[in-house]
């Protein structure tokens, strides 16, 4: 893909992965969040907790997997670390890490906690 599809392509994966939370009860805190460590595809509510999700599109959910990358998930914790200090529990806030897969039809599988222990 070129890199402007390729924009495009994880814009439409994110809304898709957006409205497949929101159906489930979840509210979107914050689309593309920058912070200096890194950027957050989406963040969610879901009552007290908040949910950091990166977002995979693939022509399989396989091939989304494997594109998720150690240092990734490094900037992805560096980043909802930094995102909870505003919180007012603060590092005491509960989280958790999903991982979104899109596959080619517009499908879509989460795998929640994805890398909690990472």
């Amino acid at each position: 893909m070129t890199g402007s599809v390729s924009y495009h392509a994880g814009l439409a994966a994110e809304d898709i992965v957006a409205s497949d939370y929101e159906r489930r009860g979840h509210q979107v805190a914050a689309r593309r969040w920058r912070g200096q460590g890194g950027e957050i595809d989406l963040i969610l509510r879901s009552g007290p907790m908040v949910v950091f999700v990166e977002v995979k599109k693939s022509k399989s959910f396989d091939q989304a997997a494997t594109r998720l990358r150690p240092a990734q998930i490094d900037r992805l914790i560096a980043g909802a670390s930094e995102f909870i200090a505003n919180e007012p529990r603060g590092q005491l806030t509960d989280m958790r890490f999903d991982l979104a897969m899109v596959d080619g039809r517009g499908a879509v599988k989460v795998i929640e906690n994805a890398f909690m222990e990472a």
